[in-house]
């Protein structure tokens, strides 16, 4: 069969796995149980986006693609769907949502693009009750999903106008998170900690950082610090909890000159 063939035959291949004379475990799958699996492949393709690691990109895309199928593959045994028309519904969709591409309206900036895509969506709609913001979901990671929430209201202009205005906003936010915490009451620090970190995710997003990235090398930085802490006890044949809190600030200052 030709490479252009390919994606049939992988088509053809989970119809195989989910035959009667295919493999037992890829029988037994459903949609929730391929869950966790459609989620750590989609995180495999992340790491190997961070990684800038082309050849596990490959790799990782077409595991990602593998489950895709599968889940199409699910839906065509109960006529719901098949796997062309999820690629058609796409393709419709695609050409619908661009008519600066394939049609004749004209756009020229990505803001204008962002919000005409986001009016098409409204008028796509069956009932007026679905929110802008409703497909968002909510399985997301705390500070994407709050990311991704912003995003879409900014494309309606719905945002601050810039970073100043937004650091503006969190230092109000601290203001009250500190007044919470003088009080003592759990659910006020709660709700005043949570606009708080909301208030981080508009100031990050307006400063064009993605803030789950930058939490996330800051944690990677913190994490070759705190080893730099431990292997450094371990040297003095000393463990952690025998170091004075003087001694562990000490080796914490020395860390963050060391090039690890």
């Amino acid at each position: 069969m030709g490479k252009k063939n390919n994606f049939n035959k992988l088509v053809e291949i989970i119809e195989k796995l989910r035959s009667p004379n295919g493999c037992p475990w890829d029988r037994k799958q459903t949609h929730s149980s391929l869950r966790p699996h459609l989620l750590e492949e989609t995180h495999e393709v992340l790491q190997a986006i961070a990684s800038r690691n082309s050849s596990m990109l490959k790799e990782e895309l077409g595991d990602l693609l593998l489950q895709i199928i599968f889940h199409a593959q699910l839906a065509s045994e109960k006529k719901h769907f098949t796997i062309n028309q999820v690629i058609q519904t796409t393709i419709d969709k695609m050409i619908r949502r661009h008519p600066h591409v394939f049609g004749q309206k004209k756009l020229y900036t990505t803001k204008e693009v962002l919000r005409n895509w986001e009016d098409i969506k409204q008028k796509e709609k069956k009932s007026s009750a679905n929110s802008l913001l409703a497909k968002v979901p909510e399985s997301l990671p705390a500070l994407l999903r709050a990311h991704r929430v912003q995003a879409k209201a900014q494309r309606i202009g719905f945002s601050w106008k810039n970073s100043e205005q937004a650091l503006t906003k969190l230092t109000e936010e601290v203001k009250e998170l500190k007044q919470a915490l003088k009080k003592k009451r759990k659910k006020q620090i709660t709700e005043e900690l949570g606009d708080t970190l909301f208030a981080l995710v508009s100031l990050a997003r307006l400063a064009k950082i993605n803030p789950e990235d930058a939490l996330n090398q800051t944690t990677k930085k913190f994490i070759q610090r705190f080893t730099y802490i431990e292997k450094s006890a371990k040297k003095n044949n000393r463990t952690l909890a025998k170091l004075s809190p003087a001694e562990l600030l000490q080796l914490w200052k020395k860390s963050k000159t060391k090039k690890i």
